[in-house]
């Protein structure tokens, strides 16, 4: 058993997509940029004025000026919800690392503890832009820091005095730096990505049970309009037949009569296969065990893969004197639940050789489900990352039994989230685990998943209780 998804799948189009950009608002990096401009006005106030420094003002101020002009240009051209492609954010973070740099050059170089700033346009790139893009960032960035700690306009008092690090320190402050870059670049991007692909499967997980809901609804709409136009069809039947009595000696009318009653019979019977509950009847709602996993897994049953049932109660087979066995649960029909039970088992059906086998027990204030098939089992390699989404991406050999299928672990992840929304306890395991011994593999093999729930997860009820009051039908 492996995850795989059908790339035609709608779900699965959003969540797809590996591009990153129009992540970042224009509006975004100019209010950081104000944020700088301000920051390194007051600095260069400071050392100027306050601390004494020989700085170069006018050359500074130039700096600090180019970064408000661009800032001012682009509030003026721009809307303010404008969304940078990746090409124009990087642009954008490179104009302000050069300037930084330049102001850097101006104030001592390496020399300057304001050096460390350098880190925040690589960071940004990490988290918002490509890979690309970060890397060119990155790379300038080492070289930039390289040529301030060579070459730079260096700090010194009113009294002359040249204010420089031993050269020790400013080697230990470059790799500091280069390797700061290193770390916090690719922590950032890990960070960005993964909650990326959170949010990414967890719309797909919303998206499926959103689906999975309409098709429910659309059920008991189906079943409603059964019960509302049995009357109707049962009354026009009925006169239809009176009439074709009275129209006896009339064979063209009695015939025209004939048909409206054949055409009633016909939309009684169509309606009789859609649907047979009432409005709202609470028959939709709840259904036994047995039923619900059933319903499941009713798609996946003509797909050339024997399909073996077995529900029972817990310690059914034992022998002895113990309590009669508890009765076979009604549970509610949770959308969430048949659709998480369903990814299980299309996984199963996917990836067995010939058989899979669909074993449900209850008691002891619990609910379990268990899914095995006869295939070669989850990857070892993977079997503690089950679950997460975007696990691996891999292309289908041709002559897989699932060609056109790609594996991400998304649908795992989609069952096991809607499973876990229900009150369940996922797990995953091997069949033939050497830790597992014969009555726990009781000769299966392959992959197999277990799914409990307490009793009280699934709105447990025990048959030969009344589903409700009856309540009257307004026609």
């Amino acid at each position: 058993m492996a995850v795989t998804e059908p790339l035609n799948d709608p779900v699965l189009s959003l969540v797809q997509r590996e591009s990153r950009v129009d992540w970042v608002r224009l509006r975004t990096l100019l209010v950081l940029r104000w944020l700088a401009i301000l920051g390194q006005t007051v600095a260069v106030v400071f050392a100027a004025f306050y601390l004494g420094l020989r700085v170069e003002l006018g050359l500074c101020v130039m700096a600090i000026g180019a970064s408000v002009v661009s800032n001012l240009i682009a509030m003026s051209i721009f809307p303010e919800n404008q969304r940078l492609s990746d090409r124009d954010a990087m642009l954008t973070l490179l104009f302000d690392l050069s300037q930084l740099a330049f102001l850097l050059f101006l104030t001592g170089g390496l020399n300057n503890p304001f050096a460390l700033l350098i880190l925040a346009p690589v960071t940004i790139s990490a988290t918002a832009l490509t890979l690309r893009s970060t890397l060119i960032l990155g790379v300038l960035a080492v070289f930039l820091i390289t040529c301030l700690a060579l070459w730079n306009v260096p700090l010194t008092s009113q009294d002359g005095i040249v204010l420089e690090l031993p050269g020790l320190f400013i080697l230990g402050f470059w790799f500091a730096i280069v390797i700061g870059i290193l770390f916090l670049s690719v922590y950032a991007r890990r960070v960005a990505l993964e909650s990326h692909r959170m949010s990414q499967a967890l719309l797909a997980t919303q998206m499926a049970l959103a689906r999975e809901q309409k098709l429910t609804d659309l059920g008991g709409v189906v079943a409603a309009a059964a019960h509302e136009l049995g009357t109707p069809l049962a009354t026009i039947k009925l006169v239809s037949s009176e009439l074709l009595d009275e129209l006896a000696d009339q064979p063209e009318l009695a015939e025209d009569a004939a048909l409206i009653r054949d055409q009633a019979d016909r939309c009684r019977d169509i309606l009789r296969s859609m649907g047979r509950a009432g409005k709202d009847d609470l028959h939709l709602r709840h259904a036994p065990f047995g039923a619900v996993i059933k319903e499941a897994a009713d798609p996946h049953a003509d797909r050339g893969i024997e399909l073996h049932f077995d529900f029972h109660p817990t310690g059914a087979d034992d022998t002895g004197g113990g309590p009669e066995p508890e009765p076979q649960p009604y549970i509610l029909r949770r959308p969430e639940v048949i659709h998480g039970v369903r990814n299980l088992i299309q996984n199963a059906v996917d990836f067995a050789s010939e058989q899979v086998w669909i074993e449900g027990e209850w008691g002891n204030g619990s609910l379990s489900l268990r899914i095995t098939d006869d295939g070669k089992g989850f990857p070892p390699d993977l079997l503690g990352r089950l679950g997460d989404p975007f696990l691996r991406r891999r292309e289908t050999a041709p002559d897989s039994a699932r060609p056109g299928y790609e594996g991400m672990g998304l649908g795992l992840f989609i069952a096991k989230t809607l499973l876990e929304r229900s009150g369940a306890k996922v797990r995953f395991l091997n069949a033939g685990d050497p830790f597992l011994t014969a009555e726990d593999t009781v000769g299966l093999a392959g992959a197999r998943v277990e799914v409990t729930w307490p009793e009280t997860a699934l709105g447990l009820d025990r048959p030969g209780g009344a589903l409700g009051p009856n309540e009257q039908i307004i026609s």
